[in-house]
């Protein structure tokens, strides 16, 4: 992603695209993140008959290398419960909740041979949450579609960061905090170094070094 290029996503983790330095030794700096549309993990399979809506909120799925698919609750094979769920495209709806682990997207479903229409499944993204620890989408856990306060980022070059972990046991160590959100950068407190596009009522982060 480069810097004349806004709203840009990148695959497989937050990032955030830097867009303007000032000489205040780095301390005015604006980062905006592609957190308004959480990163896909994968395309649904069929509905498999556990709801009448495939992926409900509450219902819970399997994990898998290509697809997912819904399971009981209380079955082995569960692994992430939905905490929210959306018809349409993720870039047009609404933000998944800041617990989230990862976005489940579901492709649009309408068997030939179903005379009521029951069997359809229409295009949507569903917000899941881990059913066990570690879940990526807590505060400094390194991942998770959105960033939110309690988050860490590194700089990852050409005017971009990415989120990571915290505790230091990611990828990268972590160089800035977002310590609040805000409403207007000039919010922030004197000591932020890095402005973090967030979404939501409060869209701005104020990053600290760590």
């Amino acid at each position: 992603m480069r810097a004349s290029s806004v709203g840009r996503r990148c695959v497989g983790a937050v990032c955030a695209l830097l867009l303007a330095v000032t000489a205040l030794a780095g301390c005015d700096r604006w980062s905006a993140s592609d957190d308004a549309e959480p990163r896909p993990v994968t395309t649904s399979a069929r509905p498999s008959g556990y709801g009448a809506v495939f992926l409900e909120v509450a219902e819970c799925s399997s994990f898998g290398t290509t697809s997912f698919t819904e399971v009981p609750c209380t079955s082995e094979r569960a692994a992430a419960r939905v905490i929210a769920r959306y018809d349409g495209r993720v870039a047009d709806g609404p933000l998944c909740p800041p617990a989230t682990d990862f976005v489940l997207h579901i492709s649009e479903t309408r068997p030939t041979a179903d005379e009521n229409g029951d069997g359809a499944v229409p295009q949507g993204y569903a917000c899941m949450r881990k059913l066990e620890a570690p879940h990526p989408g807590d505060p400094g856990g390194g991942g998770g579609p959105r960033t939110i306060v309690g988050d860490c980022v590194y700089s990852a070059g050409s005017g971009q960061v990415r989120e990571t972990a915290c505790d230091g046991k990611g990828r990268k160590p972590p160089q800035y905090r977002v310590t609040s959100a805000v409403v207007d950068r000039s919010k922030c407190p004197s000591s932020t170094a890095l402005y973090v596009q967030l979404g939501g009522g409060r869209p701005v982060g104020c990053a600290r070094p760590v």
